[in-house]
């Protein structure tokens, strides 16, 4: 399973894939289209992905994805 997340960091917006940052100094807006980009490409390959967004005020919303059973 790959993870993208897109939380507030030292007051930038990064997206991170398992973990680690990828692209920082975003808007929010730009994030999370980066992400589910990035997710959507993942599930293309057949790999089950965890999005994770982080809101305005620090609750996160969770979406999983399963991947193509062989």
């Amino acid at each position: 399973m790959v993870q993208y997340a897109v939380t507030l960091k030292d007051g930038d917006w990064t997206v991170f894939r398992d973990g680690s940052p990828l692209e920082h100094g975003m808007s929010r807006s730009a994030a999370i289209q980066m992400a589910k980009d990035l997710a959507f490409e993942a599930e293309e390959r057949g790999d089950p992905v965890e999005l994770l967004i982080q809101g305005y005020y620090g609750e996160m919303s969770r979406r999983l994805t399963g991947g193509v059973d062989d």
